[in-house]
C-alpha cells in the first residue's frame, strides 16, 4: 500500500508535465529561455528522489495534491485561450525588455510553486531534505529567466564580468587547434572559417553563467540531505563548479566551431545556438548528481560492512 501511494504521488507530481507533453509537445524546446525543456529534467529529479523512498505517504495526502495539479493543467489550457497574450502585454507595464524570457518565466514559477506545495503536503517541512532538487531547479530557472527579462544582454554587470575571460579562453583553444581566424575583444568574437565570417557577441546567459547559478542552487540542496563530511561536500561542490564551467567552455567552443566549419548562415546558427546550451548542461547536471550518489552509496556500504 505504501509503495502504491508513493507511485500515485509521483504520478500526480508529474501529471502537469505529462499533460503539457500531449497538449503542447512543441513547447518543450531545450533552449533555456524558449520553452519548457527544463520541466523534463525537473521531472527526472522528482522521480529519482522519490522512487524507492521509505517514508509512508497517506492516500489522503496524495488526494490533496490533485487540486494544485489540476490548477496547473488549467493554467496550461488557459494559455491557449488568451492568457499567454495577457502575460506578454503585462510585460510593458513592468518595463520588461525580453518578453520571451518574461513569458516562460511564469511557466517555471507556476510549476515550481506547484511542486513545492505538493511536496509540502506530502512531507511537510522535511521536503527540503527528501526531494529538493526538482523544486529548486524550477525556482532557480524562474529566477534566471526573471533576471534575463529585466536585465538582458550585458546590463547586469556582475554576471557579465566573467564573460570576456571565457571568450579569450575560447579564442585560445581555436588558435591552439588552428581551426580558423578568431579575435577576442571583451565579449565580442570575430570568427572567420571555411564558410565565411561572423561576429558573435556573448552575453552572460549564452556564456552559461546561468547554469553555474542553477547548478549551485541544486547542488547545495542535494548536498544538504546527504549525510557526509563537510569536506567531502565542499569537494563535490567545487568539482561540480569546475565541471559546469568546463561544459560552458565546450558550449562556446561548439558554437564557434559551427561558424568556422559548418555554416556562417545566421539562421542556421540560431537553430544550433538554441539547443547547444541546455543539451549539454542539463544532462551534465543530472549525470554528476547520479555519480556523486553512486559513489557515496558504495562508500557507505563499504563502511557498514
Amino acid at each position: 500500500m505504501q509503495s502504491r501511494n508513493v507511485t500515485l504521488a509521483i504520478l500526480v507530481l508529474i501529471s502537469p508535465v505529462l499533460f503539457a507533453l500531449i497538449y503542447q509537445p512543441d513547447s518543450f524546446s531545450l533552449s533555456w529561455n524558449q520553452g519548457r525543456g527544463g520541466w523534463l529534467f525537473a521531472t527526472a529529479f522528482v522521480v529519482a528522489e522519490l522512487v524507492g523512498i521509505k517514508l509512508a505517504i497517506s492516500r489522503k495526502k496524495v488526494l490533496l495534491t490533485i487540486p494544485p495539479a489540476a490548477a496547473v493543467i488549467a493554467y496550461l489550457v488557459a494559455l491557449n485561450f488568451g492568457l499567454r497574450g495577457y502575460i506578454q502585454e503585462a510585460a510593458k507595464s513592468y518595463n520588461v525588455n525580453l518578453v520571451h524570457s518574461w513569458s516562460w518565466m511564469w511557466d517555471f514559477i507556476i510549476m515550481g510553486a506547484f511542486v513545492i506545495i505538493a511536496v509540502t503536503i506530502l512531507f511537510g517541512k522535511k521536503w527540503i531534505r527528501i526531494a529538493p532538487a526538482g523544486p529548486i531547479f524550477l525556482c532557480g530557472s524562474a529566477i534566471i529567466l526573471s533576471l534575463d527579462a529585466f536585465f538582458p544582454y550585458d546590463t547586469l554587470g556582475p554576471l557579465q564580468y566573467v564573460v570576456p575571460y571565457l571568450v579569450k579562453a575560447n579564442v585560445s583553444i581555436i588558435h591552439f587547434f588552428h581551426l580558423g581566424t578568431a579575435i577576442a575583444k571583451q565579449n565580442l568574437m570575430f570568427l572567420k572559417g571555411e564558410h565565411g565570417s561572423m561576429a558573435l557577441q556573448v552575453f552572460w546567459p549564452s556564456a552559461g553563467v546561468h547554469s553555474v547559478i542553477i547548478y549551485s542552487l541544486v547542488m547545495m540542496a542535494f548536498l544538504l540531505k546527504m549525510n557526509i563530511a563537510p569536506k567531502r561536500k565542499a569537494m563535490y561542490f567545487a568539482l561540480g563548479i569546475a565541471g559546469t564551467i568546463g561544459v560552458n567552455l565546450i558550449r562556446i567552443f561548439s558554437l564557434s566551431l559551427f561558424v568556422l566549419k559548418v555554416s556562417s548562415d545566421p539562421n542556421r546558427f540560431e537553430e544550433f545556438h538554441g539547443i547547444a546550451g541546455e543539451i549539454m548542461f542539463l544532462p551534465w547536471l543530472f549525470i554528476y548528481l547520479f555519480v556523486v550518489t553512486a559513489i557515496e552509496t558504495k562508500r557507505l556500504k563499504k563502511l557498514s560492512a
